[in-house]
């Protein structure tokens, strides 16, 4: 059983608790929205699955309804003892903490995991980009955004939301954007669409060119993204760097796709 409208805004009410703007609180209140979200993932029995953000429990419940094995983390302490009684009885492991600050090995172990998580808009981006680097276990994820924010993670070049960030997801994975989400299904309602953002770790990065060198290029030619990159990478690309990876020094930032970035940060290393 899941958490409908109603049974959220009685339970905030119970413990005299607004959603948090700070914390970028939106509960999702839809049962069928939940229910989709486990789906889409594609979980179940065998799987370990971890989410962030568990607020209230209700995506939280519809994940342990897959039979998986559900860790919820939640960071709003007023929170906590209301998700563990919530999801008391359905084996669910609830741990109080910031995402942005857990130990990730500690937690997760040896094991492989699945990310399934309704993600504050405010940090999401970073979350993501930080589970990527720094948390090899988490083998895949279906994570809830803004859309604007998952169109950015999907993103190939050629699209309107091409960015440094989509160049440090296509490095380490592949992602697609796999739905959207209205605004009602959520207390409080928010004022833009969600998306549903289905990311597959890859078992190689997609070019073996020095990680460190390769996002030092990408945040460089993206920060200054209207110039042509012999401008934006002055100093840390030459000439002669530009020719042996067959990049065009006028081309500009968005232009450059991962492997791309890839032959640049391997010619200037």
């Amino acid at each position: 059983m899941t958490l409908t409208r109603a049974q959220v805004l009685a339970l905030l009410d119970r413990i005299d608790r607004s959603p948090s703007r700070a914390l970028g609180q939106n509960f999702v209140v839809d049962p069928n929205t939940v229910r989709r979200i486990a789906r889409l993932a594609g979980v179940g029995a065998n799987d370990r699955v971890i989410e962030i953000g568990a607020g209230l429990g209700s995506l939280t419940l519809a994940l342990a309804e897959t039979g998986a094995a559900v860790t919820a983390v939640e960071i709003d302490r007023h929170l906590v003892p209301v998700l563990r009684e919530n999801v008391a009885g359905t084996g669910v492991t609830v741990v109080e903490g910031d995402a942005m600050r857990l130990d990730w090995p500690a937690l997760l172990g040896e094991h492989e995991w699945t990310l399934v998580a309704n993600l504050p808009y405010n940090v999401a981006t970073p979350l993501v980009a930080d589970l990527l680097d720094d948390v090899p276990a988490i083998r895949r994820m279906l994570v809830m955004v803004q859309k604007e924010v998952g169109e950015r993670l999907a993103a190939g070049v050629g699209d309107e939301a091409y960015g440094a960030v989509s160049v440090k997801v296509a490095y380490w994975a592949t992602a697609k954007v796999v739905g959207t989400v209205p605004p009602t299904v959520f207390v409080p309602k928010p004022k833009v669409d969600s998306a549903l953002v289905a990311i597959e770790r890859r078992t190689v990065p997609a070019t073996d060119a020095p990680a460190g060198r390769l996002f030092e290029l990408v945040r460089a030619g993206f920060g200054q993204r209207r110039k042509m990159l012999r401008r934006s990478l002055s100093g840390l690309v030459g000439p002669e760097v530009f020719e042996a990876a067959g990049v065009r020094p006028e081309a500009r930032a968005e232009e450059l796709d991962v492997l791309a970035w890839g032959r640049l940060a391997t010619c200037s290393s």
